[in-house]
């Protein structure tokens, strides 16, 4: 090769290595860039957001004028609804947001936003606790206060009357069939599943006590024509009567006593407070005895024949569960105590029993 030749080889090759060396310097900006970009982003996504613990209610539409960021923004939950859209876009959510309600917390990070609006399974979830006696008005502020879903919306659904000709249920509401239990929900939530989740394992547990149980089950079944509506019915009835395990088969005797004796006037009236009161959680407006009694059960109330709930007026169980019964009022339902008694009042705390209404009158006073 010519000398020539080799001097204009070098130059070429001087020439690429400085073309390969901008070209790979460029390359390492973008890159940096991209990756400063998008550390950014994911530290952006992972900030509160600025509505604090208020919870916010969205309704998205399936066709939404607005960029799903700018309708966030009007609802003051985020500040730059141009990053949120970005994010949605980089995340690949962009066109897998849910249209309808979602309720939202002020505070949730835009990941957290955007996990709800697309109802990731992975979503951020909270621990909801029922616990025994717990009614679905009192689970309904409980779930709202958490994130899970809007009160109102809950108890809309808890009281409709397709989805409780869907599962099955005869009561006028879900109540007595959201086991009292911890559950894990994510947040924005639909009802829907809370409430299915909570059938289904209140009849898991009343299957397998119903199992060990078999005989008495079988007679509630047989010679009463009872199912898990009215087992649950009176279960509801011995959870809020007794917090004490050892009394609630006598509480369960009780009832079937009044139920069943003729000697116990007026017939087949049960006679609970907690009945009557729970009719002003469901008519607090419509029942006029209702209003000022300050969930204490008053002589007026136990008198009005309007509350339906009344069973100082009304023979026989209430139209349905007035709480979530846990499984000890459950079994002392199937396995009641045989006794005598017609009549109970409470004594430090707990209770006393008697046959007579003058014995019962005797343990009146001793408790005064």
């Amino acid at each position: 090769m010519s000398a020539a030749r080799r001097k204009t080889s070098r130059k070429s090759t001087r020439r690429h290595s400085r073309w390969l060396g901008r070209a790979f310097w460029l390359a390492a900006c973008v890159t940096g860039l991209i990756v400063a970009a998008s550390s950014s982003l994911w530290a952006w996504s992972r900030l509160p957001g600025p509505g604090g613990n208020e919870s916010k209610v969205l309704t998205l539409q399936s066709d939404p004028v607005a960029s799903i960021g700018e309708q966030l923004e009007r609802a003051g939950l985020v500040r730059q609804p141009w990053l949120f859209d970005v994010y949605l876009r980089v995340s690949g959510r962009f066109s897998s947001w849910q249209a309808g309600k979602h309720f939202l917390r002020g505070n949730m990070t835009p990941k957290g936003l955007a996990d709800c609006l697309v109802q990731a399974p992975n979503r951020p979830s909270v621990m909801v606790a029922i616990p025994e006696g717990f009614d679905i008005y009192r689970l309904s502020r409980r779930l709202e206060s958490l994130g899970v879903c809007q009160s109102t919306d809950f108890l809309s659904l808890a009281h409709s009357q397709p989805l409780l000709s869907e599962l099955g249920l005869k009561g006028p509401s879900v109540e007595g069939y959201l086991f009292p239990l911890t559950y894990s929900w994510p947040l924005d939530s639909d009802p829907r599943a809370i409430i299915i989740d909570g059938v289904a394992e209140t009849r898991r547990r009343l299957a397998r006590l119903a199992d060990e149980h078999a005989a008495n089950y079988h007679q509630l079944t047989i010679e009463r024509g009872w199912g898990e509506h009215e087992i649950l019915t009176l279960a509801s009835m011995v959870e809020k009567e007794t917090p004490h395990p050892d009394e609630r088969p006598i509480f369960a005797g009780v009832f079937f006593n009044r139920l069943d004796s003729a000697e116990f006037l007026p017939r087949q009236m049960l006679q609970s407070d907690p009945t009557a009161l729970y009719g002003c959680l469901v008519s607090p407006d419509a029942i006029l005895s209702c209003r000022g009694s300050n969930n204490k059960p008053t002589p007026a109330m136990l008198r009005d024949s309007a509350n339906l709930y009344n069973t100082y007026r009304h023979p026989g169980l209430p139209p349905g569960p007035i709480a979530n019964p846990g499984e000890g009022s459950i079994a002392a339902v199937l396995e009641p105590t045989h006794s005598e008694f017609f009549f109970f009042v409470a004594k430090n705390g707990r209770h006393v029993f008697s046959r007579t209404l003058s014995q019962h009158a005797s343990a009146i006073r001793d408790g005064e």
